[in-house]
């Protein structure tokens, strides 16, 4: 049964636009991260292409990802995503039974003599995801210690990412963190499973999915979340979209001037942005019981809902609201007939019971029910990450960032709390000195 949505009452409205332009991130702190990020990255890809003890990481190359670089991140820029591509002999590879398409075995079309033979099973073609993870991590936490504040953090174990946080003097408050992705770039065309493309020939256009398909895909080191994996599964690699995805987000509209100036704005990524708020708040608030949800969830039925929706007329700023709950609408569907395909590798059903249990898919449908029937109550809770200020010292390594670009907020604090000190004094002496006054007047009256 579809999901009905209901008129939008004047207080959803408001609630709604004004949650909206919360989400937007503040520049200062935006500046601040993005430097702090791009002397790391920049630091690391020396660091990689100087290293003598594992040639095979110097020949590689930087890809931005994620939500940040898309510009549907929300609250504060603490998240960031970097793939290192790997430059590779000849690929192969093999879809893994059961698994729709998604994941992959992945060789050498022929032995070789080049450095990346250490990252080979015994076969000496198929290449080991372990061993490349294992070796991204030593080298990692090598480079991590001259770099001050930042510090690895445990690797998770279905992660395809060597995480990196930069960590406050005292080391208990993450400011932000960046992931770290090694991946495999795939020149010579796209796995059967995808290679029909993405369905966006009414929104985008038949060019731009022949553009897409074009391109390289990439396969990360992550294997599939079941338990009692085989080993052929334990050294699996997913295949990845990122770029493919990063590039639909900035050229979102179905005309190729939306979003160039005011006058053609649309209210899309903040459709997306507002559902990633709701992801957010449902994971908070029922702790342990959606843990099988996360951002990627929203971010395929947003493709999907854009490719059927995909008229720019129908996105304008105006109709924010209206936009929002039809988005959410797809969503409630999507949870309650089971069934949300992976963009590119459709059959790929991101609401399997093998990757989200039955169990917690019903009692989201039951959730996300009662957040629309109530107004959406949890778009109104503020909850406020760590703000992005920088009051420890730097470390050296760090230049763009300079002392006296975080001085003026620790100076105007100390000012602020010196003047609100003195200010107390001499109120208080003041009261003193009056009081005196006033006894010494009163004797010589008597």
């Amino acid at each position: 049964m579809a999901v009905e949505v209901l008129p939008i009452s004047p207080d959803l409205d408001r609630l709604i636009r004004q949650r909206g332009r919360d989400l937007r991130l503040r520049q200062v702190e935006r500046q601040h991260a993005v430097k702090l990020v791009n002397t790391l990255v920049t630091n690391l890809q020396k660091f990689l292409k100087d290293n003598k003890e594992q040639p095979f990481f110097r020949d590689m190359s930087v890809l931005t990802t994620g939500s940040y670089y898309e510009l549907v991140k929300i609250n504060k820029p603490n998240e960031f995503d970097i793939m290192l591509k790997l430059k590779t002999p000849r690929l192969a590879w093999t879809e893994l039974k059961d698994y729709n398409g998604l994941f992959y075995t992945v060789s050498l079309t022929r032995r070789t003599r080049s450095e990346i033979r250490s990252f080979l099973l015994e076969d000496e073609l198929t290449i080991s995801s372990s061993k490349i993870m294992k070796e991204m991590h030593f080298l990692v936490r090598k480079f991590s210690a001259g770099e001050g504040h930042w510090v690895v953090c445990k690797r998770r174990l279905n992660s395809p990412a060597v995480t990196l946080a930069f960590v406050s003097e005292n080391e208990r408050e993450e400011i932000l963190s960046v992931d770290i992705v090694p991946a495999l770039e795939v020149p010579q065309g796209w796995p059967q499973a995808a290679r029909a493309g993405p369905v966006v020939d009414k929104w985008l256009g038949k060019n731009a999915r022949r553009k897409f398909l074009s391109q390289p895909v990439y396969f990360v080191p992550k294997r599939p979340k079941q338990r009692n994996l085989s080993d052929v599964e334990k050294e699996s690699w997913r295949i990845s979209f990122s770029h493919i995805e990063k590039e639909m987000m900035k050229y979102h509209g179905n005309k190729k001037t939306c979003c160039e100036g005011r006058t053609n704005e649309c209210c899309r990524k903040l459709c997306l942005r507002l559902l990633k708020c709701l992801f957010e708040g449902l994971k908070e608030t029922h702790q342990g019981k959606l843990s099988s949800l996360c951002s990627y969830h929203g971010k395929t039925v947003f493709f999907h809902h854009l490719s059927v929706r995909c008229e720019d007329s129908l996105w304008t700023p105006g109709q924010l609201s209206d936009c929002f709950m039809k988005l959410l609408g797809d969503f409630e569907n999507a949870a309650q007939l089971g069934s949300l395909p992976h963009f590119f590798v459709p059959d790929f059903n991101l609401f399997s019971p093998a990757v989200f249990s039955k169990r917690s898919r019903l009692f989201l449908v039951e959730v996300l029910r009662n957040q629309r029937e109530s107004g959406l109550p949890l778009l109104q809770v503020q909850r406020s990450p760590p703000a992005l200020f920088y009051t420890p010292a730097l470390p050296p390594q760090i230049e763009e960032i300079s002392a006296e670009a975080v001085t003026p907020l620790n100076h105007d604090t100390m000012t602020f709390q010196t003047s609100s000190f003195t200010y107390s004094y001499m109120t208080l002496a003041c009261v003193i000195v009056f009081m005196a006054i006033g006894c010494v007047f009163r004797a010589l009256v008597q």
